[in-house]
């Protein structure tokens, strides 16, 4: 794929300056292909619950003839120029490490990550392509605890029952985890938003009790606050992002929802709920008016939104600092959250 997306990138310069130097010279557009909610669709598995958001083939464009995607245009250039570098030297960078590069050589045009990672989307867009294909790749920043065996070429196995409350650092290198052995004898994943309750539940050594494998990404996807941020990161996890364009797909799971619902809401002190705040209410009518939330995530949110308040996870260590294994216990038992 690596040589595939360097012939792409050679092909996209080959034809500017075809066109550049033709009897009729222009300047070329990029056609990509367009990651606006309004172009989203969702695929429903037809044997299965997987269900997942794809692009349709609506195209946007990028040109240096327009004065509001002038910068976008050169963007996209700087950045497959980029890449290319990377590319021949064979490297890997982080979306950081890019970042950083740039903010040197172009300054005027990535002054901050959010323009590197909406134009290495675009690049995708426009190449029909993988973001790692292009030698990017994620920091690594999540982590692992819990019935799991893990072990690199060569090195020594790494049983992730003893790693502590901080657990075994996941690689964002692609390549080095398709080659890790893996094995476990867990029935389930829990995937957790919050690192501090990774930590907790860590501590707490849940595994045991629990046949289960413990992962966070630090922020991403959510298993344990009842907000509608949360929930929209839980969707984001479970049906894949519009961000992520060509690339949502890849990163959509059946994943499920073992966070506060509003069943539980009547074992929380009433001093634990925090008022919902502009930006909860716009994120909740989002996700509300969203074809891919089921029906009962909805009435989740209608419940909140009309009562003015939100909880966390957080609130059940009124019960204790325990409670919270003994929670998602009794959880993963009820086959309606499930």
């Amino acid at each position: 794929m690596i040589d595939q997306v360097r012939s792409r990138i050679e092909v996209a310069v080959l034809n500017f300056l075809k066109v550049l130097n033709s009897s009729t010279p222009a300047i070329s557009i990029l056609p990509m292909i367009n990651r606006k909610k309004s172009n989203s669709r969702v695929n429903h598995g037809l044997l299965t619950e997987d269900s997942w958001i794809f692009l349709s083939r609506s195209f946007c464009t990028r040109s240096l003839m327009r004065e509001n995607t002038t910068k976008s245009f050169m963007r996209v250039w700087k950045m497959m120029e980029m890449c290319y570098e990377i590319l021949v030297k064979e490297k890997r960078v982080t979306q950081r490490e890019l970042f950083y590069k740039l903010l040197c050589v172009s300054p005027d045009y990535f002054p901050s990550q959010v323009q590197v990672n909406q134009t290495i989307q675009d690049v995708v867009a426009l190449l029909r392509c993988s973001r790692f294909s292009l030698g990017v790749m994620a920091s690594s920043r999540g982590a692992v605890a819990g019935r799991l065996l893990l072990q690199e070429p060569d090195q020594e196995i790494v049983d992730c029952t003893t790693c502590g409350s901080s657990g075994y650092a996941i690689s964002g290198d692609l390549n080095l985890l398709e080659k890790l052995t893996m094995k476990t004898d867990a029935r389930y994943i829990f995937v957790i938003e919050k690192h501090a309750i990774f930590q907790r539940l860590a501590e707490d050594r849940v595994f045991n009790q629990i046949p289960c494998i413990l992962i966070t990404a630090k922020g991403y996807p959510d298993l344990a606050t009842r907000n509608p941020a949360g929930l929209a990161i839980l969707c984001t996890f479970k049906y894949g992002s519009i961000g992520m364009g060509l690339e949502a797909y890849r990163y959509a799971c059946n994943i499920k929802w073992l966070g506060l619902r509003k069943d539980d809401l009547a074992a929380i002190p009433e001093e634990s709920f925090i008022p919902l705040k502009p930006k909860d209410l716009q994120i909740a009518k989002s996700l509300t008016s969203s074809e891919i939330l089921q029906d009962n995530y909805k009435e989740e949110l209608a419940v909140m939104v009309q009562s003015g308040k939100k909880a966390e996870i957080e609130a059940l260590y009124f019960h204790g600092y325990d409670f919270l294994g003994k929670y998602l216990a009794n959880k993963i038992v009820q086959v309606d959250y499930i």
